[in-house]
């Protein structure tokens, strides 16, 4: 067996075991294609892994490390002072469980009755006592990255939005301005010389998160129904499980008539 991969999820950590909760990615995925969302979190088979984003992983690591130091001494970092940021690194006893894998911002919704996480990149606050939501990104693009306009940035700017709400629902005051930290590694030196150098940018996103709580109960209608939800009709994982299936199906088919 992979040790990557494992199709049968243990049943705990499917819905309605102790175990399962909604993550951030989670409720991406169910807007992504509720069908997915379905085999992975009722049936508990997900979709295959892609593979892990290191050097991804390693900027966001370095660039807590550097707003850490910051928020050790409640300065403003130099990206914040480049931008008129007025705000430093919000320091909290709970802050690196906010930032870790599989624990994040957490609340549960009594009404729905399953616990909503999510794991931030960092949080700042301004002077008006606002906590305000930041992501790290990190790319290689010939241009400098200064919008949010690609189709598949809505995903980014839903994950900021999800943070948000759950800040709130922890009772916090949210600015509705998060930013996005982009890191950019540029391809104009002259020699790799066994480093990167990246251009490093501030993007400002105006967040809404109306959207979460009627998403939240279409989850949780999904989950509860027994009926297989349609799949997105862009769904890639969708159309090859159909296709493979069908000419499975009509092998075996055939298999079955020449006996």
């Amino acid at each position: 067996m992979s040790r990557f991969y494992n199709p049968d999820r243990r049943s705990d950590y499917n819905y309605g075991g102790a175990n399962w909760k909604l993550s951030r990615s989670k409720i991406d995925l169910f807007l992504e294609c509720p069908r997915c969302f379905y085999i992975d979190n009722k049936l508990g088979t997900a979709r295959p892994p892609g593979f892990p984003f290191n050097l991804n992983s390693a900027v966001d690591a370095l660039l807590k490390k550097e707003f850490d130091i910051h928020r050790a001494n409640q300065s403003k970092h130099p990206l914040m002072e480049t931008y008129g940021v007025d705000a430093v690194p919000f320091e909290h006893e709970n802050m690196d469980i906010w930032r870790e894998n599989f624990k994040g911002v957490q609340f549960y919704h009594q009404e729905l009755g399953f616990t909503v996480s999510g794991a931030v990149d960092d949080i700042w606050i301004n002077r008006q006592g606002e906590l305000i939501v930041v992501d790290y990104k990190s790319t290689s693009k010939d241009e400098k990255i200064e919008t949010l306009d690609e189709d598949w940035h809505e995903g980014y700017k839903r994950q900021m939005e999800v943070y948000q709400w759950l800040l709130r629902k922890n009772g916090f005051k949210v600015s509705n301005t998060g930013y996005f930290v982009y890191a950019n590694a540029s391809k104009e030196e002259k020699a790799f010389d066994g480093k990167l150098i990246f251009d490093v940018t501030l993007i400002p996103y105006e967040g809404d998160d109306s959207w979460v709580e009627k998403t939240l109960r279409e989850i949780k209608d999904t989950l509860e129904s027994e009926e297989i939800p349609d799949s997105h009709p862009e769904c890639d994982y969708c159309r090859y499980r159909e296709a493979a299936g069908k000419k499975l199906l009509a092998l075996y088919r055939k298999n079955q008539t020449n006996k």
